[in-house]
């Protein structure tokens, strides 16, 4: 499974591809497979995503989960405080361990 990830322009928030538009949801996040080079191409083109790019991820009852522990970390939100962790879209759902 391939999902695509980058950055929201206007708040540079970490956002997901759901295969409508971008989410800071990565659980709502979908497959792009062989199509995510041109997807990230013309959304980082029509300037809706910055430094978009295309990662290996598991799918999971929860969703998508990044295989890449780096994009892991980066999928729960900032770091430096825990309050501003990124909840998930649905809230009685379980979440994957980082």
């Amino acid at each position: 499974m391939k999902i695509a990830t980058g950055n929201d322009l206007a708040t540079g928030d970490v956002v997901w591809w759901d295969g409508e538009g971008w989410t800071r949801h990565v659980e709502e996040a979908v497959d792009v497979g062989d199509h995510g080079a041109s997807l990230i191409a013309g959304e980082e083109a029509a300037r809706r995503v910055n430094a978009p790019y295309v990662i290996d991820a598991e799918a999971t009852l929860q969703g998508p989960r990044p295989a890449h522990i780096k994009d892991r970390i980066r999928a729960r939100g900032p770091t430096v405080r825990a309050d501003l962790n990124i909840a998930p879209a649905d809230s009685a759902a379980g979440s994957w361990v980082i």
